[in-house]
C-alpha cells in the first residue's frame, strides 16, 4: 500500500482524490471491522465472567448483572466511536481538501 500511496499522491487532481476516497473506504471498513471484533470479544468475556460469578454466588446475581450492563454499554460506546470516525472518513473527509 505504501508503494501505491506514493503514486497516488503524485497523481493530478481528481485521480488523487479518487484514490484517497478508495483508501478512506478501505480504512473505514477495516477499522470498523476491527472495532466490532474487539467489542464482541470484550462482550463475550464480560458475559462469561458474569455467568461464572453468578454460578459461584447466586445471591449476587442481580448486582453482577447491573455491573455487566454498565460494562457492556462502555464497550459498545467504543464501537460507536469507531463508527463515527469511519463515517467522518467517508463523508466529511478532511484530507480531500
Amino acid at each position: 500500500m505504501v508503494a501505491i500511496a506514493t503514486a497516488a499522491f503524485a497523481a493530478e487532481g481528481s485521480v488523487a482524490n479518487e484514490t484517497l476516497k478508495g483508501y478512506s473506504v478501505l480504512a473505514a471498513g477495516i477499522g470498523l471491522g476491527l472495532a466490532a471484533l474487539g467489542g464482541a470479544i470484550g462482550m463475550g468475556h464480560t458475559a462469561a465472567a458474569t455467568i461464572a460469578g453468578t454460578a459461584r454466588n447466586p445471591g449476587l446475581g442481580g448486582k453482577l448483572m447491573t455491573t455487566m450492563f454498565i460494562a457492556l454499554a462502555m464497550i459498545e460506546a467504543q464501537v460507536i466511536y469507531a463508527l463515527v470516525v469511519a463515517l467522518i472518513a467517508l463523508y466529511a473527509n478532511p484530507f480531500l481538501g
